[in-house]
């Protein structure tokens, strides 16, 4: 009975730390979100402008704003973002002009999984029928694997309808189906091009020089320019503050005629040194994500890549897949791809907003990029439908401000998640990241809420950031437990307490580059409330 009162205190103690810690941190972070926010807009206000080319007038053969070009919106990039709103918007009976860079099938080795919440966006917008035709394979939930151990956490599914799942697929499949399903709408033009500026004229983006396929140069007007020209993005430096990170590299494989251990699955491999995803893109093919930290990979030119994937990576995957991987490297069609991460911290700029990944990206180790993309989708379609002029740039910036804002829910969440599951995924030598990786697994693996909660906030279906936040120290604490029971010792509750700090180290620097206030407070933000604007 003593040694567990003393325990008691020891736990109450620890938790009592963690509060006030949170708290002090959290407050600190608002602060300084609030003075960036200060500082950003008085950058703003005396013209901050990089990219955006000045329009003093239309040249021969031009159609001026004035004459009118009979477009309402610009979109620039016709991936999962640009295409999901060409067909909104145009859908809603926007006269939309889409100017994409290569309108062929593209072939990308990430935006493969859709996550639950990402499909119900879908089916909001209508484009449910996208996955179909196009072998997508249904997702369930994940499997999990850790030194010889695995745990399957499932999709909380239950109260949605039996078609609700996650889908996975080939990434240009699914885009050309989005892009088809765009241009069978009469007022959606798709047309191959490279925009290689904004046309600005006294502050306001009126429209896009680009060059078609052929070589000509032209100019495209419309009263609302809104950028999704992906990852990559030339025009973003004009429309936001991009703060790019690359923490890793994704090596990508398919395997063929595997099975996988736990069917209609993802796996995720939590090796040394960061994580290995298998999933299902096709009926025969599973796609294999090898994650390399830092910016540079080994050569695949001289060999290297091949080594390393043999010799480092092959004994830690799966035996079920092991043989598959092998022949999959044998083979020689190894892909890279720097994994990106940037949160969304935009300059609004009258007659312009950015979208997808050109605005706001997460480490895909979770797959919720194309679910924070569809998800902004909906919002903003919701914004513009009682308006039937777009042509007030002033005031549609203003009332436009509410979007940054009502996407967080969504967005922050998965942003979050996303950086920080990766960080406890990923190995390291100091002895408090690692009993925080064992306390993530062994959480997950108790099942109900303790899995459940956590796999709703991945897969899009419960975006509350403060269930986030709860779960996040749920699992350091559950580790701080396991530390201190039964027999605490000072040298266990230093690990605890430097677990707590690592934990808050992970987690609190995502939450200041989502926003504070938005993330957790968004009615205390003026722009939620902001009237659409009345256009005589």
């Amino acid at each position: 009975m003593e040694m567990f009162f003393d325990n008691y205190i020891v736990g109450t103690f620890l938790v009592s730390l963690f509060a006030f810690l949170f708290l002090f941190i959290l407050r600190r972070y608002n602060n300084n979100n609030n003075n960036d926010n200060n500082t950003r807009k008085k950058r703003f206000e005396t013209g901050y402008s990089r990219e955006i080319k000045t329009q003093t007038g239309a040249g021969k053969g031009e159609c001026s704003p004035g004459n009118g070009s009979g477009d309402d919106v610009i979109i620039v990039g016709a991936g999962v973002a640009g295409a999901a709103l060409a067909y909104t918007l145009g859908k809603d009976g926007r006269r939309v002009h889409v100017i994409e860079r290569d309108l062929t099938e593209p072939d990308r080795i990430v935006g493969e999984l859709l996550q639950p919440g990402g499909y119900l966006k879908l089916v909001e917008l209508g484009l449910e029928d996208c996955v179909e035709d196009i072998d997508a394979q249904r997702v369930l939930g994940y499997a999990l694997f850790k030194d010889g151990r695995n745990t399957k956490l499932s999709y909380p599914l239950g109260k949605f309808q039996a078609d609700v799942s996650g889908r996975s697929f080939h990434n240009g499949r699914f885009i050309q189906r989005m892009r088809e399903k765009a241009a069978t709408l009469p007022n959606v033009k798709l047309e191959q091009g490279t925009v290689t500026s904004l046309l600005e004229e006294k502050g306001t983006i009126i429209g896009v020089q680009y060059k078609t396929k052929d070589g000509e140069e032209l100019r495209a007007y419309a009263p609302l320019t809104i950028v999704c020209d992906g990852c990559f993005s030339n025009l973003r430096r004009s429309l936001c503050n991009p703060k790019v990170d690359v923490p890793s590299c994704f090596v990508g494989l398919v395997l063929e005629n595997c099975e996988l251990p736990f069917s209609n699955h993802g796996h995720v491999i939590l090796g040394d040194p960061s994580p290995i995803l298998f999933y299902p893109i096709s009926s025969t093919e599973v796609r294999c994500l090898v994650d390399v930290p830092g910016k540079k990979v080994p050569s695949v030119a001289n060999g290297e890549m091949a080594n390393h994937l043999k010799t480092v990576v092959a004994q830690q995957v799966p035996p079920e897949l092991r043989d598959a991987f092998i022949a999959a490297v044998d083979k020689g069609n190894i892909r890279t791809m720097p994994n990106r991460s940037m949160p969304a911290d935009p300059h609004p700029t009258p007659g312009a907003l950015l979208m997808g990944d050109a605005f706001n990206m997460r480490h895909p180790l979770t797959g919720g990029g194309m679910t924070v993309a569809l998800s902004d989708i909906v919002v903003l379609r919701d914004l513009l439908r009682p308006l039937h002029n777009l042509h007030d740039a002033a005031s549609l910036t203003s009332y436009l401000e509410s979007f940054y804002t009502l996407r967080k829910p969504v967005a922050s969440t998965i942003n979050t998640l996303a950086g920080a599951l990766y960080k406890v995924f990923s190995a390291s030598p100091d002895e408090a990241r690692k009993e925080m990786r064992q306390a993530c697994f062994d959480y997950l693996s108790l099942g109900g809420v303790f899995s459940t909660g956590p796999v709703a906030l991945l897969s899009g279906l419960n975006p509350q950031p403060l269930s986030l936040v709860l779960h996040f120290f749920a699992v350091a604490i559950y580790g701080v437990g396991r530390l201190l029971l039964p027999f605490p010792s000072f040298q266990r509750m230093w690990i605890g307490a430097r677990l707590i700090w690592s934990a808050s180290g992970i987690i609190f620097p995502i939450i200041k580059a989502e926003g504070v206030r938005q993330m957790f407070f968004p009615a205390t933000v003026p722009a939620v409330y902001r009237a659409p604007p009345v256009v005589n």
